[in-house]
């Protein structure tokens, strides 16, 4: 039976496999990727400006508390420096809107017995040349604020406090808009 004989590689197909291997790893690929932890956040913005966040509640103490937990999970979760200069890369601007308590249960004598801490902020993060930074796809308007709520149970019978429950919901609000600051996908 007759076997044809394997054809020699020519010296022309190794130089032109060579040349697409060599194309292949110089492509940089998408000139804006980024690797590891650095591609969830804005390119370009290495400081933030977190001024004391406005209360517009009966509880004087929700801004500088909601601020201090901002501050502190900028600094744990992201590369950005927080600073207290107004002419940094960014500024981060929270109010706090809405401050309550909501009975989910209660005793036969009408007594709370399990309870929501409930905490509404809205959030606006621009750059210094007054781009939108925290966009949620849905607004390029310049005042577009996003609104985030946050809630804490709490059951005053077990020993629980609503001064814990609510540090609980800043802990957590303050968690939530520091997400907001990574890039969409």
């Amino acid at each position: 039976m007759y076997q044809p004989s394997p054809r020699p590689k020519s010296s022309r197909d190794n130089a032109i496999k060579q040349l697409a291997i060599l194309l292949l790893l110089a492509l940089p690929g998408c000139a804006s990727y980024q690797f590891g932890a650095a591609s969830m956040f804005q390119p370009g913005i290495r400081t933030v400006h977190v001024p004391i966040v406005k209360n517009e509640t009966f509880r004087h103490d929700l801004g500088v508390r909601l601020s201090e937990a901002i501050v502190k999970e900028i600094d744990r979760r992201t590369p950005y420096k927080v600073t207290g200069n107004p002419n940094a890369d960014s500024v981060l601007t929270v109010t706090v809107t809405h401050e309550t308590k909501r009975v989910l249960s209660e005793t036969n004598d009408d007594d709370p017995r399990a309870l929501d801490a409930i905490i509404t902020a809205t959030a606006k993060w621009t750059s210094r040349s007054g781009e939108q930074l925290m966009l949620n796809n849905i607004s390029a308007d310049e005042d577009f604020m996003m609104s985030f709520g946050q809630n804490s149970r709490f059951v005053p019978e077990g020993g629980q406090s609503v001064a814990t429950a609510t540090q609980e919901s800043i802990e957590k609000l303050a968690a939530r808009i520091v997400s907001q600051m990574e890039m969409r996908w």
